[in-house]
């Protein structure tokens, strides 16, 4: 096992490499200049040359890539165009609440998608078969921002449970840094909660219909530990798999999310910065998210050992 996890490590970095070059090229590549955003509407052709040429935008591409890579291969992202600081330092400003938030629709998504997925393949053709699959239905085909402002409404402007907008952190008490994540927390996790249920009503519908199920149930054994223990253990893996891979729903979804509810996320921080043209916060950022990823999806290789013993690496 830990010689799998180091080859993966270790493969984990030419994939980051050519992520890295990915995002380098596509964002040079686009229409817009961050010197002419700085140098202003009014500002001369040799105003706007200069500050290029202090940006270092006036050197061939495959310099600025090189000197780029340079700088992450020490932990150096760079420094923000716009406000001067390190973008390592924008990063650790905005991660606790793009943490908190997609840790939190994480947690809701499982805790509720896996359940209905359960239930309606158990019950299925059954009304309650029909209700979860029309929620995850309308779950897919309900716009992010939408049902933010409807929860808005309902929870925080009629009922007053809730807060409307803003962020509180950790350190300044649990119930206020909880209470500010909830909407948010929600509204992202409806997408990614039809996408368990259905994933796992689907693949507990392949394994209801085994030889070992069956002889379970006429053994007189209990429905739910039959469900729990047999089925829904060899029908994880799918499972698991779609949480690995929607992981990045919940990453794209916090764009939206932490703007309707103006959370001082990382998604925030990569609008911002796309609409400045600040190449460095948006590559820092973009790179930061694709270790994630690379990183969940080694942890989602790992666990197939565990909750399959016939699996080995």
């Amino acid at each position: 096992m830990l010689q799998q996890i180091f080859r993966r490590l270790m493969a984990a970095i030419p994939v980051m490499g050519v992520v890295a070059i990915a995002v380098f090229a596509l964002l040079h590549v686009t229409p817009g200049d961050p010197a002419v955003i700085i140098a202003g509407d009014y500002a001369t052709p040799d105003e706007v040359a200069k500050i290029r040429s202090k940006l270092g935008l006036d050197r061939p591409f495959l310099v600025q890539v090189g000197i780029w890579l340079g700088q992450v291969v020490r932990g150096d992202l760079g420094t923000s165009i716009f406000s001067g600081l390190p973008v390592t330092t924008l990063i650790g400003q905005r991660a606790e609440a793009t943490t908190g938030l997609t840790v939190l629709a994480l947690l809701i998504s499982v805790a509720i998608g896996v359940p209905l997925g359960v239930v309606a393949a158990w019950k299925q053709r059954s009304w309650i078969d029909r209700v979860v699959m029309v929620f995850a239905v309308s779950g897919f085909s309900m716009p992010v921002f939408w049902l933010g402002f409807i929860l808005v409404y309902v929870f925080a402007l009629s009922l007053g449970w809730l807060p409307v907008q803003g962020y509180v952190p950790l350190r300044e008490g649990f119930w206020p840094f909880l209470s500010h994540l909830i909407l948010p927390a929600v509204t992202l996790s409806v997408v990614y909660m039809a996408l368990i249920a259905r994933m796992t009503r689907a693949s507990m519908l392949g394994v209801l219909h085994e030889d070992y199920i069956r002889t379970a149930f006429a053994t007189g054994l209990e429905p739910r530990g039959v469900l729990m223990r047999h089925a829904l253990k060899n029908a994880s893996l799918p499972v698991v798999t779609i949480i690995g891979i929607g992981f990045a729903l919940l990453i794209g979804g916090a764009v939206v999310t932490e703007t309707v509810f103006a959370l001082p996320g990382l998604g925030r921080l990569t609008v911002d910065a796309i609409v400045r043209r600040d190449y460095p916060v948006i590559q820092g950022v973009l790179l930061v998210v694709a270790g994630v990823y690379v990183l969940i999806n080694l942890v989602i290789d790992l666990l197939y050992a565990v909750l399959d013993p016939r699996i080995r690496y």
